[in-house]
């Protein structure tokens, strides 16, 4: 029999406004929202609720805590997790701990209907016309989710060359002052030297610079990892930054219909301070739109942070390219 009552849980207003439009126009089923794992444990509790589409990547409780939790609980519904986490141990460990299924954001509306089909969950008959979601979102949370997908396909790949498990965080977006910059990344450091590459890119007059940090005691720990001797070290930054900067902003750009050009990688500063960093490049960074992603790698104490510093000016171009996710 199909379902008639669905919950969806994501802490991204617009995933869970995308997986809404993408669900078969012609399914009259009670769906009902929340935003975090918490909330959806409390609510499949209180009983009636027969599908969930769930998100892997959120601060209070994860995808993966959420499904155990069910397991632990002997809660038996569906589960679809729609992830931009797309690791190939990420898609293990879901089924593994028994989702039904697993699906890439953003998630595309014919598949989701063929797989709601082929397990049954709603009439193969059902029409596949787009549902209607007229919500309004703030281009600040619209921009953090295109980069949540573009952040999961870098980890993806970091995790089939290093062959490790990516953890991902939560992507910060602010618009940020040099002053604030510089007091953000020197948080980020925690009094360590650093030492950054960094590479230009341009798309569509969308321009700005990509900046991967490094903490110097972890750049040795990723040699060992790599196998790589000492003199290897800058050339395997300069190649690890290319392939993370490279997919993430062909994630973000294929979302946002540009074509990124990207410049040639460069050292800034090896074994260097955040302040000299700074100093080195103000008038370049005077004011951003600051997109923070802080990678760590499970198993191993590594970590580092990929900055997404665009341009005063890309604000607006970016906010026109993002106008059909935010309307």
């Amino acid at each position: 029999m199909p379902v008639t009552s669905v919950l969806i849980c994501d802490d991204s207003s617009l995933a869970r406004k995308q997986l809404l439009r993408a669900l078969p126009g012609g399914w009259n089923a009670e769906i009902e929202q929340v935003s975090d794992g918490r909330e959806a444990i409390e609510r499949i509790q209180q009983g009636g609720i027969e599908l969930l589409f769930l998100d892997l990547t959120m601060e209070e409780m994860d995808g993966f805590q959420v499904l155990q939790a069910l397991d632990a609980q002997e809660i038996r519904l569906p589960v679809i997790v729609i992830s931009a986490d797309i690791q190939d141990e990420a898609v293990r460990r879901v089924l593994d701990y028994g989702a039904l299924a697993f699906l890439k954001k953003p998630v595309d509306a014919e598949q989701l209907h063929q797989l709601l089909a082929s397990h049954r969950l709603i009439d193969p008959h059902t029409a596949l016309a787009e549902r209607s979601s007229d919500q309004p979102l703030p281009f600040r949370e619209v921009f953090a989710e295109v980069v949540n997908v573009g952040m999961g396909r870098a980890a993806a790949l970091l995790a089939r060359v290093l062959g490790v498990y990516v953890q991902l965080p939560i992507p910060n977006v602010n618009m940020l002052e040099v002053g604030e910059l510089q007091m953000a990344l020197e948080d980020a450091a925690r009094g360590e030297k650093l030492t950054a590459v960094c590479q230009g890119y341009i798309g569509s007059g969308i321009a700005g610079e990509a900046l991967l940090i490094f903490h110097d005691s972890e750049v040795d720990d990723m040699a060992r990892l790599m196998q790589l001797q000492r003199y290897q070290e800058m050339e395997m930054l300069l190649d690890l930054s290319s392939l993370l900067i490279s997919a993430c902003l062909s994630g973000i750009a294929e979302q946002i219909g540009v074509v990124f050009s990207q410049g040639h990688p460069q050292v800034l500063g090896q074994r260097a301070s955040i302040s000299e960093l700074i100093h080195l490049n103000r008038q370049r960074w005077n004011k951003t739109l600051a997109v923070e992603i802080s990678y760590s790698l499970e198993g191993h104490d590594i970590h580092f942070d990929l900055l997404l510093l665009f341009t005063e000016d890309s604000v607006g171009l970016l906010s026109r390219k993002l106008s059909y996710l935010m309307n």
